[in-house]
């Protein structure tokens, strides 16, 4: 079982696909308890594996980028418009807002309800805006103007701030997926598929990490609310958690590679269609259980 929530993880993590309600889908087939500490746990532990993977993917990107802070390659960059300052900006304005609303952000993740109507209705807003910028990506030029910015380096700040208060909803509603938000806000700012994708995974480096290593330190000593703590975690334990980590890492390095490939050849209309049916199929599961 921990292979399979691993590869889960690691496949739908960083695609706009929304890893969050795959994993309680496959827990609820599972018949794993989601209020158990112990699978809590687990379902950081297996997302921090996939965050490892970005590092080690983007790792000559991240050197370039390191190299040029905070002029840029062609020196017309600053502290905040450098695409390293850019991402924290996104990211800031993610946090902030994402950590008052905590509670609510509780309360929506066990909600297959929530998880359906998000991926519907994130489903159909990706199809319609890549549908509306397919011209200007092909080159077409009655389309030019939709897409005017084509790599993190010609970003702008106000498209940095705009992208972190997209992300707000994917966190506020798990099923809208951080990428979908990320790339669908990216693009309608007028960024290619190309710079709204590598945005959205150099921006899930800081807001995965500090959201997942928050939620790990809760569980590993305990709190309030999943009171399980290392001292009660057996051998047995500690091994299901590190397959769970190893898969998600090797899984989610190997879906980045193929996603970024994908999405230059064939946009994000396949993917988009995938949520608007499983959208469907999680509303109709809920409207049965709730029977």
């Amino acid at each position: 079982m921990s292979v399979i929530l691993g590869i889960i993880e690691g496949v739908t993590e960083f695609l706009p696909v929304s890893s969050t309600a795959h994993l309680r889908v496959a827990q609820a087939l599972l018949h794993v308890d989601l209020a158990d500490g112990y699978w809590k746990m687990y379902t950081v532990v297996i997302q921090l594996g996939a965050i490892l993977s970005l590092p080690l993917y983007f790792r000559s990107r991240i050197a370039q980028f390191v190299s040029t802070y905070p002029r840029g390659e062609r020196g017309d960059r600053g502290l905040l418009t450098h695409p390293l300052g850019l991402t924290l900006v996104a990211f800031a304005v993610t946090a902030v807002p994402s950590f008052l609303l905590t509670k609510v952000i509780g309360e929506h993740l066990e909600s297959l309800q929530v998880m359906g109507w998000s991926l519907l209705v994130g489903g159909i807003v990706m199809w319609v805006v890549d549908a509306l910028n397919a011209g200007a990506e092909a080159g077409a030029p009655s389309a030019a103007g939709r897409v005017h910015t084509r790599s993190m380096e010609e970003m702008s700040l106000a498209q940095a701030g705009w992208i972190g208060a997209c992300q707000v909803l994917a966190a506020v509603f798990p099923g809208t997926s951080r990428s979908m938000a990320t790339i669908a806000g990216g693009q309608v700012a007028g960024m290619s598929r190309a710079a709204a994708l590598e945005f959205s995974f150099f921006l899930s480096m800081p807001t995965m990490a500090v959201a997942t290593g928050y939620d790990l330190l809760k569980s590993l000593f305990g709190s309030e609310d999943n009171p399980i703590g290392v001292s009660q975690l057996d051998a047995h334990g500690w091994v299901v958690l590190a397959i769970g980590l190893v898969v998600s890492f090797i899984v989610a390095y190997a879906s980045v590679a193929w996603f970024m490939a994908w999405v230059r050849r064939r946009g994000f209309v396949p993917f988009a269609i995938y949520r608007i049916a499983l959208g469907v199929a999680v509303l109709l599961w809920a409207a049965s259980r709730a029977r």
